[in-house]
């Protein structure tokens, strides 16, 4: 019968039964970096040589950040306009927030981010023409004459904007997401 071993594992190393290059809970492997910038542990635990710092990545939105990013970059075009007395503001700011969210949001929350602008700028256009048209005698018809001359007006840049956030989305995954979707609904996975 083979000699057992009384003492544990080397110090700063897992047992022979833990695999920890397989595992990212179990922290890094050995020569792996903790954080960006940190050193390299050595199998001995020693400091190692320094890496260079990890490469800027932009920051991700969720699909619900993104969508918010959408209704509040229009709600506040929607009010410039009215301050302003011109009909561009709401379109821009409605196309800029879809560019920037298409481009920043997760690759995972593509799908939802795809089907909402539209919903979202009628959303913010919904509450900023109340908020106008708080004070006046006729709420309901100030409400409804205002909303449908601001999304007649920028209707073009409707458009606009959620054709950028497909065609964006196509070209970061978009048919994928669409894929596990249907693969989730007829019970594939």
């Amino acid at each position: 019968m083979p000699q057992r071993k009384t003492d544990g594992p080397a110090p700063g190393r897992a047992p022979y039964f833990v695999r920890t290059q397989d595992r990212g809970h179990n922290g890094p492997a050995v020569g792996q970096p903790t954080r960006a910038g940190a050193r390299p542990r050595t199998p001995q635990g020693a400091p190692g040589p320094r890496t260079a710092p990890a490469a800027w990545r932009p920051p991700r939105l969720t699909g619900r950040g993104g969508i918010l990013l959408i209704i509040i970059s229009s709600f506040t075009g929607t009010m410039v306009a009215h301050w302003t007395e011109t009909s561009a503001p709401p379109g821009v700011a409605f196309t800029l927030a879809c560019l920037v969210t298409a481009a920043l949001v997760r690759p995972t929350d593509l799908l939802s981010l795809s089907v909402s602008p539209p919903i979202a700028f009628f959303a913010s256009v919904v509450a900023a023409e109340a908020v106008l048209a708080l004070g006046n005698e006729g709420f309901a018809r100030v409400l409804l004459l205002g909303l449908a001359s601001r999304l007649a007006e920028v209707a073009p840049w409707l458009f606009l904007g959620t054709a950028l956030v497909l065609v964006i989305s196509v070209f970061r995954g978009l048919p994928g997401n669409i894929r596990e979707l249907g693969d989730e609904l007829n019970g594939r996975r």
